[in-house]
């Protein structure tokens, strides 16, 4: 491997050590007491908030409108299967490229959007920000490196400059070259967020900022699956590819998808309620507790996002489904012949207010929502030397109802509905309510829920355009109404979940690879069902989905899945090292998989070529040494005795490889 391209990693991992240190250097200023609460100096009537550090360390966060505590994942148990691909999602045969849940998934969405998602699952979103409280600077360095230079790299700070005070800061970097000619990956993600909490705990802000950009090279898929039989294209970079061009360049494509956002969000609220303080037994530290009983949010989210397909050496024939042109000679690449462009912007601002109020309890209250929303979004199509612009303005109504189980043995139930009353998106709807409940002692909980929604088509669908063609098509609402249940059983190391969606009017890029519309309702069942045994240190994990779809319905589904881990967990050295070692197999059945369109970016149906892959095999060793965990593991260990497996059309998974990685967490 070329060492060049561990530079910036390398940059990386200082960056993040001499950001650590200079955290510490700031740990002097200011104490509180372990709740969180100024530390009052009796002698000089002043606070500070200093020797709240002397505790013991603690990190944890919350999700945006819970009060719900997690805490960061140490396990080993999973630790070396690859982070995007969980549980069922499926790339085209390289580390970062456009993805696909093989667990039918429809989009969820309410009121406009431009509609590209095959990049989801590498990107940061608002909704799922994590909003940190650490009682010591945070660091965490995460590192992946596989065969063709596929690496991910990630640093993640988190500091609380006061108790109530946190500031955090995630950047991630995914690049693979991939086994296959000119497929390159190359994403930066990047997310920052704060939350501050007044002392007498009445004010409260909540702030995210993120960046996500995509940028992957298509090479249109191998030519033919016989090659990858033939002992003449025994090294993978030989096997022949739709898209290549020598004179162009050897290493990357002229054809490229590209999907960039920046997106900004501010929350923030005052809660009226009654406040009681409380005093240490010696009277130097207190702490307030509040009851609330009425509130005003305001929550104002502005985005922008760009999508951009670009062939700077086209070929005629790529493009014989949608337009006629005669290109320049495609075998030689001179600067300023002929090209095909198309650019796609969103533009949005999202702004509501809220009155909240609160019945029951404190710390077990029921908390009611009613407000209106204003959206505005601006969509630009561009290609070249023209473009189309649409505004569109809307306003909303969105209520919720929601009781939280923040102690165990607890019900939780939570019903929100957002209802769009005026503008273009008149009509569209999200209904959701969901109930449940944790019994004692971890033996089990429950949940149920309904979904129901009504949405216009993204604007991606409505429009497409470049300088030779333009795409428009209008659609009747889609609707999507799902109910799900589910059980598991923390002490059994069982669970069971049910779903089913039940979709009209579905919106879909059909065989010919033309954006379509699906008027019939059909319904798609799925149980998923994962049980783990353990005999001493012997651990079999189990992990099967099944899922039906009816009648002609046109989607492209595997009707079951399937993961099993076999493996040995267990303390050496005292409980010093504990490690997790053995074998995984997955496995789906034949199905028409999807097709991959490069000039939509986006899956297609198809019916014409059925998916019958051997089962993948891994086998891994997992280990961890305090806040250091670490794998190795041998992955695709099925291609050293059958072809590679197909994942969708044209798209062959990678060869066996061997995988490397590791997470270590730095507290000061």
């Amino acid at each position: 491997m070329n060492g060049y391209k561990f530079l910036p990693l390398l940059l990386l991992f200082c960056v993040m050590l001499v950001a650590d240190a200079g955290f510490a250097q700031l740990s002097g200023a200011g104490t509180t007491t372990p709740t969180g609460a100024p530390k009052k100096d009796t002698s000089m009537a002043k606070t500070n908030n200093g020797s709240w550090k002397t505790y013991k360390e603690n990190l944890t966060y919350k999700k945006l409108n819970s009060e719900k505590i997690y805490y960061p994942d140490t396990g080993i148990h999973t630790f070396h299967r690859r982070p995007f691909s969980q549980p069922w999602n499926q790339d085209l045969g390289n580390s970062g490229t456009a993805m696909q849940n093989l667990l039918f998934t429809p989009e969820e969405r309410v009121g406009p959007t431009l509609g590209y998602h095959v990049f989801d699952a590498y990107r940061f979103f608002p909704d799922s920000l994590k909003f940190y409280n650490t009682n010591r600077p945070y660091s965490a360095f995460s590192y992946q490196l596989g065969s063709k230079l596929e690496q991910m790299a990630e640093i993640m700070i988190s500091e609380n400059v006061k108790p109530n005070w946190n500031f955090t800061a995630d950047y991630r970097k995914i690049y693979s070259t991939g086994y296959y000619k000119i497929q390159r990956s190359n994403h930066d993600n990047v997310c920052l967020s704060t939350n501050y909490k007044s002392f007498n705990k009445h004010y409260e802000l909540y702030g995210g900022i993120i960046y996500n950009k995509q940028q992957q090279d298509e090479n249109g898929g191998i030519v033919a699956d016989s090659q990858l039989l033939n002992v003449n294209y025994i090294d993978k970079q030989t096997v022949d590819v739709l898209f290549e061009n020598p004179y162009y360049s050897i290493t990357r494509s002229s054809v490229t998808n590209m999907q960039r956002d920046f997106t900004m969000l501010l929350q923030h609220a005052y809660t009226w309620g009654r406040t009681d303080t409380f005093y240490s037994q010696d009277s130097t530290s207190y702490t307030f507790k509040l009851k609330p009983r009425f509130r005003i949010t305001h929550k104002m989210e502005l985005s922008t996002e760009k999508h951009e397909f670009k062939d700077l050496v086209p070929d005629s024939s790529r493009y014989a489904g949608l337009f006629n042109h005669a290109f320049a000679n495609s075998y030689y690449y001179t600067q300023g012949q002929d090209s095909v462009l198309s650019q796609q912007k969103w533009f949005w601002v999202d702004n509501r207010i809220l009155i909240n109020g609160f019945v029951g309890k404190a710390g077990n209250e029921l908390a009611f929502s009613a407000g209106i929303g204003n959206r505005l979004d601006q969509f630009t199509t561009a290609w070249g030397p023209g473009s189309t612009q649409n505004k569109l303005t809307n306003n909303y109504i969105i209520g919720e109802i929601k009781k939280e189980a923040l102690q165990p043995a607890e019900w939780f139930y939570q019903a929100n509905a957002q209802f769009f009353l005026t503008g273009d998106n008149a009509g569209d709807f999200l209904l959701h309510a969901s109930v449940g409940k944790e019994l004692k002692n971890n033996w089990a909980d429950f949940v149920a829920g309904f979904q129901q929604s009504l949405n216009s088509a993204p604007y991606s669908y409505t429009i497409f355009q470049t300088q030779y063609d333009t795409i428009t098509k209008a659609y009747n609402k889609e609707s999507v109404t799902q109910a799900y249940a589910s059980i598991s059983s923390p002490k059994l190391r069982f669970s069971i979940s049910a779903r089913n969606y039940l979709i009209a009017n579905y919106i879909y890029i059909n065989q010919q690879q033309s954006f379509a519309q699906y008027s019939s309702p059909f319904s798609i069942s799925q149980l998923s069902v994962r049980k783990i045994f353990k005999v001493g240190m012997v651990f079999l994990d189990n992990e099967l989905a099944y899922q039906q779809a009816t009648g002609d319905a046109p989607v492209n589904i595997p009707v079951l899945l399937g993961r099993h881990q076999l493996g040995i967990e267990t303390d050496l050295f005292k409980t010093s090292l504990k490690i997790a070692t053995g074998i995984e197999i997955r496995y789906h059945t034949s199905y028409y998989a999807s097709g991959y369109d490069p000039f939509f970016n986006r899956f297609y149906y198809q019916n014409s070529y059925s998916v019958s892959n051997h089962p993948e095999g891994t086998i891994f060793f997992n280990f961890r040494v305090k806040r250091f965990r670490a794998y190795i593991m041998g992955d695709q260990l099925q291609e050293i005795f059958f072809r590679n497996n197909i994942n969708y059309p044209g798209y062959p998974a990678q060869d066996a490889m061997i995988r490397f990685g590791f997470s270590w967490i730095m507290l000061d």
